[in-house]
């Protein structure tokens, strides 16, 4: 099995292990903002193959597995977490985001190309930070406006 393979199945496999310890109460009020989140990346990995800002070697098809492993293991079970342990605290969000999207953009993403997961062609780092960190702004808003229109 190559390591790319391997690291897609980590992707999606370990977060959802951490799932047993997030509380019920918690998966069911941040789930929509989890899915809304994902949405807003997977817009973002389509507008990525127009406009040449990385690819994967393998064509669409392993772009779309590499996509996806993304978005439904460590983004969606992530954004659960971060919203489990900050939700009502703005500054806090923001500062688990802003640490999240940073070790994404820059060490990970480094790794991650080292592994052949992927490549930046018209896309840097800094470019996944800020949209990630815009992201952040995005879905807390969400969150907020599905919190207080639905309790």
């Amino acid at each position: 099995m190559k390591a790319t393979t391997v690291i897609r199945l980590l992707h999606l496999v370990i977060p959802w292990l951490t799932i047993f310890f997030l509380p019920k109460k918690s998966f069911n009020k941040f789930s929509t903002v989890s899915v809304f989140a994902g949405i807003l990346v997977l817009v973002l990995s389509t507008l990525a193959i127009p406009f040449k800002w990385w690819t994967v070697e393998g064509g669409h098809f392993k772009k779309l597995l590499n996509d996806l492993t993304f978005i439904l293991g460590p983004f969606f079970i992530g954004t659960l977490w971060i919203f489990h342990f900050t939700f009502g605290s703005f500054k806090k969000y923001l500062a688990v985001n802003a640490i999240m999207d940073f070790l994404f953009a820059y060490p990970l993403n480094y790794l991650y190309q080292r592994f052949n997961l992927y490549r930046l062609v018209k896309f840097k780092p800094i470019h996944i930070f800020l949209f990630f960190t815009s992201y952040a702004w995005i879905i807390y808003g969400y969150q907020e406006f599905f919190h207080r229109n639905h309790r």
